[in-house]
């Protein structure tokens, strides 16, 4: 099989979370009158979250509020913000603060802590950057960008407390291994002088748990675990981004998170399950897993950071299909590939394309009230 279809097939998460704010939030943002949807009286777990997603891809923004106060009423308190370079500083030097003011609101609304996903990896890609940069590489220059935006943004945004530098890196260092060394001296250098100033923001790397692991190179995370966590995605599929087994045999693996850490803290960025029938989704395979990895977590609470479920709305898979990058450079090896990618994303949410709640719900309600707060 060719190496770029594998390198997608295990690893398109965080490729595809860059993405969710762009086709979720940004390009078809339908603004007009809106209210604000105060939280419901409810304690919120910090360790817990829930990646937010309207069930439109044009919301309008109450449509936005409705599902953050929706999410929020779970017992959640956090969620995951994606935000792109090339976003938020078109041009140097100035910020675009517009769409990340938005997104900080609504968790603020809620009382949800975030973690920000602010990449200068995702997956095969070194990037994306804004076109004035050029093309950077792992020097001090782009450690020194990469440092002045990551303050600007944590001075302004305070409920923001772990911070994702690279982002599903497992994918890229496969293909550039040589460039590990200068890789850890530019985290290093960025996390020692973030952590002057944010000495209570946290900053890891962002591994996909079922690539590693369908690789068989879980070797690849204690070379690359600098910071103050591990952070991993799990998505239950094989090469082909298809669920071939069950919740069973798939959560067998969650321990690996913890023994690929050496010692390390460790958290979960995005987990799901995809109820779609054409890579063998079901609901109640869902139901179950949820219930696996909650299990996993109530067992492990002292080696986690965090856990966020990915996500909250099914949408048509065209939709996700569409979003994925296929063009000549796409790394997108194959239809079945792509194919199974999308209806994976597009039907792992908890409410079907009908806005009607899957078993999955409710688990995941019982679960997150189920759990004392951290």
């Amino acid at each position: 099989m060719n190496k770029k279809i594998i390198g997608v097939a295990t690893g398109a998460g965080a490729a595809i979370a860059i993405t969710l704010i762009l086709f979720v939030v940004l390009p078809q943002l339908q603004t007009g009158p809106s209210h604000t949807i105060q939280p419901a009286n409810i304690m919120h777990n910090p360790k817990l979250g829930l990646v937010i997603m309207p069930p439109t891809q044009k919301p309008t923004l109450d449509e936005i509020r409705k599902a953050y106060a929706q999410a929020a009423s779970t017992g959640i308190g956090r969620s995951n913000v994606y935000l792109s370079w090339p976003i938020m500083e078109p041009t140097q030097g100035t910020y675009n603060w517009g769409y990340s003011d938005i997104l900080m609101g609504l968790n603020r609304e809620q009382g949800l802590n975030v973690t920000l996903y602010f990449s200068v990896i995702n997956n095969q890609l070194l990037g994306p950057f804004p076109s004035w940069m050029g093309k950077p590489q792992l020097d001090q220059k782009l450690q020194d960008q990469t440092v002045a935006i990551l303050d600007a943004m944590l001075s302004r945004y305070y409920i923001v407390d772990y911070v994702i530098i690279g982002g599903n890196i497992d994918n890229y260092f496969r293909d550039h291994p040589n460039e590990i060394p200068q890789y850890v001296d530019f985290f290093n250098g960025v996390y020692s002088k973030l952590k002057i100033k944010h000495p209570h923001v946290k900053f890891g790397n962002w591994f996909s748990l079922n690539d590693i692991t369908n690789h068989a190179e879980g070797d690849i995370v204690g070379k690359l675990n600098q910071g103050d966590f591990v952070a991993y995605s799990y998505a239950p599929v094989d090469l082909l981004y298809y669920q071939s087994n069950s919740p069973d045999n798939e959560g067998a693996n969650l321990q690996k998170m913890i023994d690929f850490a050496k010692g390390k803290k460790i958290a979960l960025m995005e987990v799901g399950w995809s109820t779609d029938k054409s890579i063998n989704g079901t609901k109640d395979d869902q139901q179950k897993f949820v219930k696996i990895v909650y299990d996993f977590y109530k067992k492990n609470q002292s080696d986690f950071e965090f856990l966020t479920w990915y996500r909250q709305y099914d949408r048509p898979v065209d939709t996700c299909y569409n979003s994925l990058y296929q063009g000549n450079n796409s790394i997108f090896g194959n239809n079945e590939v792509l194919n199974n990618t999308a209806a994976y994303l597009c039907g792992s949410g908890l409410f079907d394309v009908d806005q009607n709640p899957k078993p999955a719900w409710d688990e995941l309600k019982h679960q997150i009230q189920s759990i004392p707060n951290s």
